[in-house]
């Protein structure tokens, strides 16, 4: 996360504790219209073994109690999950090659502002979300759900 938010060109901050559900949070250092320094905070999930179904990942890694803390809002800033597809084999994470160093697999993002809070979270139940395969984690799509302006380049 923290190589495609630099890539990106923005600021990637982590909190002291993890009280909220909250792993990572993004900022854009700069104006980005009316707003200065926009920013969102993630919840990050690695993934060995994604499953597919109707074009959307399924994944069953949130209990109720993580859950709630990425919809229970309103937040002042907005909150994502974020999924990072891992290799199967130890080491086949990265690949050096004589141009640079290969991040393998695929991230996606998912925003669950829409959700309904369980009513009575548990820890110990699990609460099913899907992602679309499409909501891939770019350079551009991060810049994006962080309300960054476009780059010049990417037009």
């Amino acid at each position: 996360m923290r190589v495609l938010a630099s890539a990106a060109g923005l600021l990637v901050y982590t909190y002291d504790l993890d009280l909220d559900g909250i792993d990572l949070g993004l900022r854009y250092p700069g104006r980005a219209g009316r707003v200065a320094s926009p920013a969102i905070e993630v919840q990050v999930k690695s993934w060995s073994r994604p499953r597919v179904g109707e074009g959307r990942l399924v994944y069953d890694g949130l209990d109720e109690v993580q859950f709630n803390k990425l919809v229970d809002g309103p937040f002042s800033v907005p909150r994502f999950l974020f999924l990072v597809v891992m290799p199967r084999a130890d080491g086949a994470y990265t690949r050096v090659e004589t141009d640079g160093l290969m991040l393998r697999q695929l991230a996606y993002f998912h925003d669950l502002s829409g959700e309904r809070a369980v009513a009575r979270p548990d820890k110990g139940k699990q609460r099913r979300v899907r992602v679309p395969l499409g909501n891939v984690l770019t350079e551009r799509s991060l810049r994006a759900l962080v309300g960054a302006p476009e780059r010049a380049a990417d037009g």
